[in-house]
């Protein structure tokens, strides 16, 4: 049993924020709600979540499965407009939040991918990911997504 993921159970709503041309050393962000319905599986050790996005007419999911033998996280998730499962990141927690970091490209250029979690309580969380091109010596934070428990 992996208990990492279970503040994430049940409805949220979230504000997201995300560059508008990441990589590009542009400051534009564009900021847009969803609504996520998140529930566990495999006694812990699976997470599953749907985010609909609204105002942007598509939809994603995100698939969370613990390896117990490396003891670490790997994330995948796949939208709505795309179709096509994205590359994986892995990681895990630590003292409250968690990093996950994985290789990937962005419109051709090959990047490392990273997903961290941070700020849990009981009613909110916060999700940022960013993207380094230079081996992980800098990060562009693109996406964040401010979640807000419904009820």
């Amino acid at each position: 049993m992996n208990s990492d993921f279970d503040f994430l159970h049940g409805e949220w709503d979230v504000v997201n924020r995300r560059l508008v041309k990441p990589l590009t050393g542009s400051t534009e962000w564009d900021e847009f709600p969803a609504v996520s319905t998140c529930r566990g599986f495999f006694d812990g050790a699976g997470i599953f979540d749907e985010m609909v996005f609204p105002t942007k007419g598509f939809s994603g999911i995100t698939l969370r499965v613990f390896d117990p033998a490396r003891e670490q996280w790997g994330i995948y998730w796949v939208n709505s407009k795309l179709g096509t499962l994205q590359e994986p990141v892995f990681g895990r927690f630590a003292d409250g939040r968690g990093e996950f970091y994985g290789d990937d490209t962005y419109e051709g250029t090959p990047i490392r991918a990273r997903y961290v979690w941070s700020e849990i309580t009981p009613t909110t969380a916060l999700w940022e990911q960013a993207f380094s091109v230079d081996g992980e010596k800098t990060w562009e934070t693109n996406w964040t997504m401010a979640h807000t428990r419904r009820g």
